[in-house]
């Protein structure tokens, strides 16, 4: 029952999320569904057989390491929009452009979106 319990309250979470269009909410949610569902299972088999606080840790962590990883992108995304106007560089596998910024050894295309 704990097991269903922990996978429930991941599912709402991931669901309560869907609503929104970034990265961060987007990326969150579902490392609550993922934390949750590992968590449920690793503490249903260790210790005492507690699932439902396993799903409790594991959504906790996945939320927050899937929000830290929705972060990244969302500045990733940032850092090629404020780039100012670079030397272009033809992809030869897609025929799309792309330039470097300088220092990061990161490259974007053309439209201002990572490569």
């Amino acid at each position: 029952m704990n097991l269903r319990m922990g996978l429930i309250a991941g599912a709402m979470l991931a669901v309560s999320a869907c609503t929104t269009t970034g990265n961060v909410e987007r990326n969150a949610a579902g490392g609550a569904l993922i934390g949750g569902a590992a968590g449920a299972i690793i503490g249903n088999n260790t210790g005492e057989g507690d699932a439902g606080q396993g799903a409790a840790i594991g959504a906790a962590v996945g939320a927050a390491a899937g929000a830290v990883r929705g972060y990244s992108q969302d500045q990733r995304i940032e850092e090629c929009r404020s780039a100012p106007n670079r030397p272009l560089y033809r992809d030869n596998r897609n025929g799309g452009f792309y330039y470097y910024i300088p220092g990061t050894n990161r490259t974007c295309w053309e439209n201002g979106s990572p490569r």
